[in-house]
């Protein structure tokens, strides 16, 4: 016979506030399989195995309404594995786009903070100047800015 667990207990197993498992039940990505005399939702072993999958798939970067699809995908085993391919190319070309951004963002602050001194007064600061509209002012290495 299949182990019940209230909300509380779940959680603690699967690591997860018992907010987060609120949150899940009302997107459909779990359901408690009955409520108590009490009115406690009671969730049986597959809650656990389906939030272990939602924790996997979160890892890999899909977004809960993805993991909602990718639920119901593995919940029909004679479907065609293509939604399922498609779903992580989407994802990997996110994941793309992500780094490169981050790259550029790297890119653009590393050469900020090579024309930073990291002396000086702040009104000669580059990073400072490049985040108001005023365009930044990058030294040479060894050379002192002139003093007004």
């Amino acid at each position: 016979m299949a182990e019940s667990h209230r909300i509380g207990r779940l959680a603690r197993a699967a690591g997860l506030p018992t907010a987060t498992l609120r949150y899940y039940e009302q997107l459909g990505l779990i359901t408690p399989h009955t409520r108590s005399a009490a009115n406690y939702r009671e969730y049986g072993d597959e809650a656990l195995a389906r939030l272990h999958f939602i924790r996997r798939a979160q890892a890999l970067g899909f977004t809960l309404h993805e993991i909602g699809e990718l639920l119901s995908l593995h919940a029909q085993p004679e479907a065609d594995s293509a939604a399922v391919k498609a779903l992580a190319h989407t994802r990997l070309a996110d994941i793309d786009q992500k780094i490169a951004d981050l790259t550029r963002m790297r890119a653009g602050l590393t050469a900020l903070a090579d024309c930073c001194p990291g002396h000086g007064a702040t009104r000669h600061c580059p990073i400072l100047a490049a985040l108001t509209d005023a365009p930044p002012a990058c030294e040479e290495p060894g050379r002192e800015e002139p003093t007004p």
